[in-house]
């Protein structure tokens, strides 16, 4: 079984006449460098395929590219286990090849990211696309109408899902929506001041270009995140 994080790396892999070929491809739509179809056409893949992403709007495309299943994440266990009873179904029509130890690839698979949290994010600037780890992002914003996401080192990316949808992909014992326009990750708190009618202020870094306040309906609860 191999991990691979790109599509440079992946095309290597795949063409290496030295490498087992795979009986099924477990395939995050956006990987470091591009999205992952360009492996299927680069290499015209007929390896089965198990497509996990937090995109909705691909389904139709894996399924023309041999996708057995569809999992959007977090990837629910269930789901991820149906997936795989299908694909041992479909396998066990052929006896060309035996059928793979599944339980060892569902362990390797869920230990990639045991909560189904995401660990990095595909954003742009213009034409040009970035890989940004998780860990690298201070806070995600909504800026007309748009979402950008803010990295510790500055950097300032446009990104395709919505609040409500990164709310649900994030780990929220490191991030938190304080409002309607603002997730913010602890490490990017650097100082937080009671203000009138006892709203919070929050300062952070990098620093942002209007005041930030908690919503007065989240503060209960933004205080309970802060004590975790």
């Amino acid at each position: 079984m191999a991990k691979l994080s790109s599509v440079r790396e992946s095309i290597q892999w795949l063409s290496d006449g030295a490498n087992i070929r795979p009986d099924l491809i477990f395939m995050d739509l956006h990987l470091e460098d591009d999205l992952a179809f360009k492996i299927i056409e680069e290499l015209e893949l007929t390896v089965p395929i198990i497509f996990t992403t937090a995109y909705s709007e691909y389904t139709l495309r894996a399924f023309k590219a041999n996708g057995i299943d569809y999992l959007l994440k977090p990837v629910d266990k269930a789901e991820l286990t149906t997936a795989i009873d299908k694909f041992v179904a479909l396998h066990a029509r052929s006896a060309a090849t035996p059928v793979p130890d599944f339980a060892a690839l569902m362990a390797m698979y869920q230990s990639v990211n045991d909560e189904g949290y995401k660990e990095r994010f595909l954003a742009s600037a213009g034409p040009k696309l970035f890989s940004i780890r998780t860990s690298d992002i201070a806070y995600f914003t909504i800026e007309q109408k748009a979402t950008f996401l803010r990295t510790y080192d500055g950097q300032h990316l446009a990104m395709d899902y919505s609040l409500d949808k990164l709310a649900q992909m994030l780990d929220p014992q490191e991030f938190f929506r304080i409002n309607r326009s603002l997730i913010i990750a602890l490490n990017s708190i650097r100082s937080i001041y009671t203000v009138s009618a006892g709203r919070l202020k929050l300062e952070l870094t990098p620093a942002t270009s209007q005041e930030v306040f908690v919503s007065g309906d989240r503060m209960a609860d933004f205080k309970q995140w802060l004590g975790k």
